[in-house]
């Protein structure tokens, strides 16, 4: 038997086969499938009706209520209406209504685990490959196809490994490193392949930060981001009120495994800044820094987890943000929220001037009318493109909630390192 890459070895499980060649076209069984206000129901429920057909597994799909929630006019209101009659109407077990976002939600309540293999519909679905899951994205025709059958085809891709050596100086995050490899590579640089994040940085993350390296695995144009389950997979699995017999050992890639394998070295990393309008056009904080903003939006299932309220608090506490600037946090779940209330977190951020805003996609994707009248914007969401959050005539630079929470302070662009180094 040929050695495998770790895409090859769940693609394999779900194929029902020993092992699969790279660009071999293969079905897959679905064992999760995952999608929200959005990109579900309104969509999925007059395709099911025209063509007569009934949901494969009911209990193989999670329906979360994120995009349009709260609702804040007649057209958010129809939207979510469809999405809860939809759901009681199907009698649908597993339905989250305004708790959190979706990506953050779907690990939470203990639906990943290693070996899985979902989709999910949301670009953002790589998530769960944190969780050594094969999770990508699908459109609303393709949801269709598997609510119905419980399968969908896949082309096995090649895989590139993205090695970190090395650990991420304080101050720096699963974030940076995303910006920086999509500014080396660009938007479209693993060309819908397999991206594997590996090393002693990558071993050393929390789940959350892994999260994000998965997620933001999207911006880098993959199909799915993987990173090999480990003790602290199992750790966070345990806690979620998974018990899973996992084969730690067979869920990860061979050595002899044919992959393209790209080194950094994690202690060389500065934070760093997206500038307008790609999440590609990435650069060290220190070639931005000093560039005014007005709003600072620490939001998204890329920027709102409990490490990073965490990592926000850590530069507000005892100080207050700059007078000309909007400091706007939404929790990326209820959960995220009570553990940060209980933690002091949540104090520390109101006190600092931050306003509270509800658990869901919110701004990230261009809800509400919440930035009108700001030109530039830092926030620790995911994508930049022109419009996204809202407004075209808003410029969004991505950073992590370190580098957001720091400008907020200065009402410019600011490398947090240096407020760090001052409260020691």
């Amino acid at each position: 038997m040929s050695a495998q890459t770790l895409a090859q070895k769940l693609i394999a499980r779900a194929c029902h086969r020993e092992q699969v060649a790279v660009d071999e076209i293969v079905t897959c069984d679905v064992d999760l499938a995952m999608f929200h206000d959005s990109s579900g129901p309104r969509r999925l429920k007059p395709m099911l009706e025209k063509i007569g057909a009934q949901i494969w597994d009911k209990s193989k799909v999670v329906l979360v209520m994120d995009h349009y929630v709260p609702e804040e006019d007649d057209d958010s209101r129809r939207i979510l209406k469809i999405a809860r009659d939809w759901a009681h109407e199907q009698q649908l077990p597993h339905v989250y209504d305004s708790i959190g976002i979706c990506h953050v939600v779907l690990p939470q309540k203990g639906h990943l685990r290693p070996g899985m293999f979902c989709v999910g519909g949301d670009s953002h679905s790589p998530t769960g490959g944190a969780f050594g899951t094969y999770m990508f994205g699908v459109g609303s025709t393709e949801m269709l196809g598997v609510v119905v059958t419980g399968q969908i085809w896949v082309k096995t891709p090649a895989t590139i490994v993205m090695q970190w050596s090395g650990a991420l100086a304080e101050g720096v995050t699963a974030k940076d490193m995303m910006l920086h490899m999509i500014g080396l590579y660009g938007t479209n640089g693993a060309n819908y392949g397999a991206v594997e994040y590996t090393g002693t940085a990558v071993a050393a993350l929390s789940m959350q930060e892994r999260m994000t390296l998965s997620n933001m695995s999207a911006e880098l144009g993959a199909q799915v981001g993987l990173i090999a389950p480990d003790q602290t997979t199992m750790d966070y699995l345990q806690l979620a009120g998974v018990s899973a017999d996992v084969d730690l050992d067979h869920w990860k890639t061979d050595e002899a495994a044919e992959r393209d394998i790209r080194r950094f070295d994690a202690s060389q990393l500065a934070p760093m800044v997206a500038a307008p309008h790609s999440p590609g056009n990435s650069h060290p904080v220190g070639d931005i820094a000093g560039t005014a903003v007005q709003v600072a939006y620490i939001g998204a299932c890329t920027g709102a987890k409990l490490d990073d309220l965490r990592a926000a608090a850590k530069i507000l506490k005892g100080r207050r943000v700059d007078p000309g600037v909007r400091l706007m946090v939404a929790p990326a779940t209820m959960r995220d929220q009570q553990d940060a209330q209980k933690e002091g977190i949540m104090d520390i951020l109101v006190n600092a001037g931050a306003q509270i805003f509800a658990t869901s996609c919110g701004a990230c994707s261009g809800y509400g009318n919440a930035l009108a009248g700001a030109s530039n914007v830092i926030s620790s969401t995911a994508r930049n493109f022109k419009g996204r959050m809202g407004s075209s005539d808003t410029n969004v630079y991505l950073a992590s909630p370190y580098t957001v929470a720091a400008s907020a302070l200065t009402g410019r662009i600011a490398d947090p390192r240096v407020i760090l180094a001052e409260g020691k």
